[in-house]
Formats: C-alpha cells, sequence, structure tokens
C-alpha cells in the first residue's frame, strides 16, 4: 500500500496523488497553510501558525554561542562556517518571503465506489512545498506515511454507512 506516482518537484496548492488499497481510493492533496507574502497571510493552518521560518524552528539562525540553539560548533574554520549558514538562513528567509516556497499540509481523503467516506482522514501541517535545493520527495513520503491512518478512518466511515444502511452494526 503506497503512492507510486509523486508530487511534482514544483508544487501548488491543490495538487494531488492517488493510490488504491484494500477496495479503497485515497487522495493526497496540498493545501496551504496561507497564501501571500510575508506581510499579509491568509490564514488556512489549523493551529493558528502563520509563523516564518525563522519563528517556527529554534537554532533557525546560526550563532557562535556555545549556549546558544543555532550553535555551528567549535573547530577549524568556524567563521567560514558560520558565514555559509548565515548566506543559506537569509536566501531561505528570502525565498520565503517572495512566495517562492511555503507550509503546507498533505492532507488524504479515503473513497470506496466513488463515495467521498472521509475527506480529512489523515494530514499533516507544517511541511515544506517548494523549499529551495529540494525535489518535494519528501511530500509523497508523508503521505505514504498517513496512509494507513487514511484506511484506519476510511474503514470505519464504510462501517459507519453501512450500519445506517442495512439498519445493523458491521465487524
Amino acid at each position: 500500500m503506497a503512492f507510486t506516482n509523486r508530487f511534482d518537484t514544483f508544487a501548488c496548492e491543490g495538487d494531488t496523488i492517488s493510490c488504491e488499497a484494500e477496495g479503497f481510493t485515497f487522495t493526497a492533496r496540498i493545501v496551504a497553510e496561507f497564501r501571500g507574502s510575508g506581510n499579509a497571510p491568509v490564514e488556512r493552518f489549523p493551529e493558528g501558525r502563520p509563523d516564518a521560518p525563522d519563528q517556527r524552528q529554534d537554532g533557525y539562525w546560526p550563532s557562535l554561542y556555545r549556549d546558544a540553539p543555532g550553535f555551528i560548533g567549535p573547530g577549524n574554520g568556524f567563521r567560514k562556517r558560520f558565514a555559509e549558514a548565515q548566506a543559506k538562513a537569509e536566501a531561505v528567509m528570502e525565498a520565503w518571503r517572495k512566495g517562492d516556497w511555503f507550509y503546507c499540509g498533505i492532507v488524504l481523503s479515503v473513497e470506496r465506489d466513488d463515495i467521498e467516506l472521509d475527506d480529512q482522514a489523515a494530514s499533516l501541517w507544517g511541511v515544506e512545498c517548494n523549499y529551495p535545493g529540494t525535489d518535494n520527495s519528501y511530500l509523497t513520503i508523508v503521505a505514504n506515511e498517513l496512509l494507513p491512518e487514511a484506511l484506519t478512518a476510511g474503514k470505519a466511515a464504510a462501517a459507519r454507512l453501512s450500519e445506517t444502511a442495512t439498519g445493523r452494526a458491521t465487524t
């Protein structure tokens, strides 16, 4: 049971991939947490977190201080490592501000016989989409990790629907 197709190297909100397992059809879709620049997000994240990358991650910015979360470590070439880490962090922030990448949710829906059983059978939020230097393969990995949860939700929804239709519980 796995998604054999994958999300594109450049993905957009609403992109989907699908697979079938145990008589169910699963669709994984990309849902943006919010749209717009860092100055004007439109809230989408369920827990209300339109934070910038440096606000989400302790140690996002590199540091030369041993007790700081972004400490780059001692040793030869620490100034060069610090400068490289600083430049990378700045480039990632600039790309985020420009809207080149965004945080999203991977949301799985499940259907059987063309009947949607659960439009949010499983999800994971705070996933980076189009992050600089990546190919978005992680989006498909997340979708595959959510499949067992979505299958359980699909089976439960099918049982409820069957019970409603027949008037008796199924096991």
